[in-house]
């Protein structure tokens, strides 16, 4: 029967995973717990690819429970039902290890339904979820459960990982096999942190690769070929989706345009023009702003182009709007201005308009008189000294002046005028 080299070559002790020596290194709190023997409920969070079920077998192997596995994505109530009925009988004498793959995809009722087994001890839950367990899993059963981050895995670790599937494959296969320099280097970059689909590679190159003299070489281009695209790590409704936005945007904010045009390359080779069109003119009106009101307009016409044009090519309106507002002055003045003013409006804080700006048309004949209203164009430079803000508002300030040069510019002027 045909096994994955992956599945095959899965570690059988700590020492082995790649990758997560800030939670499994010697004296790491998890390594710790798991050689204890006491393991309590866990959540493992992280990308596909960096051990977390491997840690989860591991555990399981150090226990004595009977161990059940279950995914989130097929399974059902009546099968945990299934589970909870083995409880306290010969077949579970110690309780259950339940480990639940992708956990997130439960609804709140089937993870209720494990609370009062997993609040006794009967079953000792590992859940496993590729989402922020904190907007993806039930509150109860999260304070009933200790989270631990599995982070992507290093390029050099991730080489490791390929060198020793290669050793092993070649092994199973009674073959000799070399590297090209630089193949293992670049199927560690370009498998973005999943160690699985770097072995993968590994054992596609070797079902595609000739042997010349006995001996099978893994080349560099065979390498490229098969790892391209790979290291793309993004998923329009998860977590990376809104990592790599805020990324480009706080990159903006920080006046990184190296960094901002990295972010932008990430989102657009995933294909995602829309959401890269959107968060640009997001940051035009918010970090830039009044600093340089032109970039709105001139944002607005790069996205234009690049919707007109579609990818690859709206790659390059794109970029220059990325370049263009990590490169200008920044202000968030009106975004904290529009933001004051609308927490006033929900707390209510409101009142009648002042009677003067009220819309005269909807008076009775003459009473447009009694408003009171100072047309302000017909006063010298355009202004006059005149109540806007409701009665309960009078003297309250939402909008600060930038300190950058054009709003500073437009202060002066208003400064000489009103006083």
């Amino acid at each position: 029967m045909y096994q994955p080299l992956a599945d095959e070559i899965r570690p059988a002790s700590l020492d082995d995973v790649f990758g997560q020596e800030h939670i499994l290194a010697e004296g790491a709190l998890l390594r710790r717990l798991i050689e204890s023997g006491k393991v309590p409920n866990l959540i493992f969070y992280g990308p596909s690819g960096t051990g977390k079920t491997t840690v989860a077998n591991i555990i399981a192997a150090k226990t004595n429970r009977t161990l059940y596995k279950l995914n989130a994505t097929t399974a059902s109530s009546a099968d945990i039902k299934q589970i909870v009925a083995q409880l306290d009988t010969f077949m579970a004498p110690n309780g259950v290890l339940l480990y639940l793959d992708e956990i997130q995809y439960f609804s709140k009722k089937q993870q209720q339904s494990l609370l009062e087994h997993i609040e006794n001890g009967k079953i000792t839950l590992i859940a496993s979820t590729t989402e922020n367990p904190y907007f993806y899993i039930y509150g109860a059963i999260l304070s009933r459960a200790t989270v631990f981050e599995f982070k992507a895995v290093s390029p050099a670790a991730a080489q490791r990982a390929v060198e020793r599937a290669v050793q092993v494959q070649a092994e199973k296969l009674q073959i000799k096999a070399q590297l090209e320099p630089g193949a293992a280097e670049h199927i560690g970059y370009a498998c973005g942190g999943d160690v699985r689909k770097a072995i993968n590679a590994v054992e596609l190159l070797f079902s595609a690769s000739r042997m010349v003299d006995g001996v099978v070489t893994i080349t560099l281009q065979d390498a490229k070929d098969v790892a391209q695209k790979s290291a793309m790590r993004y998923d329009r409704d998860g977590d990376n989706h809104y990592d790599l936005l805020s990324a480009l945007q706080k990159s903006i904010r920080g006046s990184d345009p190296d960094a901002a045009v990295h972010y932008l390359a990430r989102i657009l080779e995933g294909g995602d023009l829309p959401s890269a069109c959107r968060r640009l003119l997001v940051i035009a009106a918010e970090d830039i702003g009044l600093a340089y009101p032109q970039a709105i307009a001139i944002v607005k016409a790069c996205v234009d182009s690049a919707l007109q044009l579609g990818l690859p090519e709206a790659r390059i309106p794109l970029g220059d709007a990325a370049v263009l507002l990590a490169t200008s002055p920044k202000s968030n003045s009106g975004y904290m201005a529009i933001n004051a003013a609308m927490e006033d409006v929900k707390k209510g804080k409101t009142g009648d308009f002042p009677r003067h700006l009220q819309n005269m048309h909807y008076d009775g004949t003459g009473f447009e008189r009694e408003q009171g209203y100072l047309y302000p164009h017909a006063f010298p430079n355009h202004w006059v000294m005149q109540q806007y803000l409701p009665d309960e508002l009078v003297g309250t300030k939402y909008y600060e002046y930038g300190e950058n040069k054009v709003e500073q510019a437009t202060k002066q002027y208003w400064d000489k005028i009103k006083k």
